[in-house]
Parts: C-alpha cells; sequence; structure tokens
C-alpha cells in the first residue's frame, strides 16, 4: 500500500526516529545470535524496516508509541483503496 503524498515525509521521519531507537535497543537482533538474517525485534518479532514506519505500530517495550490509532490508520486505508478505485 502506497501511503497518500501528505503523509510521506512524516512517515520518513518518525521511521528513522524509531530506527534509532531500536538500533539502541537491547531486543535488537544485532545484539543476539539469530538464523534470521533481517534486522528484527526479539521481544515481538517484527521485522524493523516495517514495523518502525507503521503509524499505528507501538513499541513493546514502551520505547515509542504509536502515532495514530487503529482507526485512523483504517480511514487512511480506505481513502487510498477508494482512491485506486474510481
Amino acid at each position: 500500500m502506497i501511503p497518500p503524498a501528505h503523509l510521506k515525509e512524516q512517515i520518513k521521519t518518525i521511521g528513522e526516529e524509531r530506527m534509532a531507537i531500536c538500533e539502541a535497543c537491547p531486543h535488537h537482533s544485532k545484539h543476539h545470535k539469530t538464523r534470521r538474517p533481517d534486522a528484527h525485534c526479539t521481544m515481538c518479532g517484527c521485522t524493523l524496516s516495517a514495523k518502525t514506519v507503521c503509524l499505528s505500530c507501538s513499541c513493546p517495550t514502551n520505547r515509542w508509541e504509536a502515532h495514530m490509532t487503529d482507526e485512523q490508520y483504517d480511514e487512511i486505508r480506505k481513502e487510498i483503496t477508494d482512491g485506486e478505485t474510481s
């Protein structure tokens, strides 16, 4: 799903901020022996490149919070889907 233009810069900024926090976190996969090749959280198992740019997601260890509710996210998804069918 491609985000609306008005959210792209916000997603980029938030993603970079969150990734920096995750890089320093002891639960980052780089601090553990793991078979997975991707950077991921060893607490929740999420791939960090995806989790950090999800505006409705939060860190399972409360290092960063969601920037929108699931309902707000659903509204944006509907807006995108409706735009694709128009």
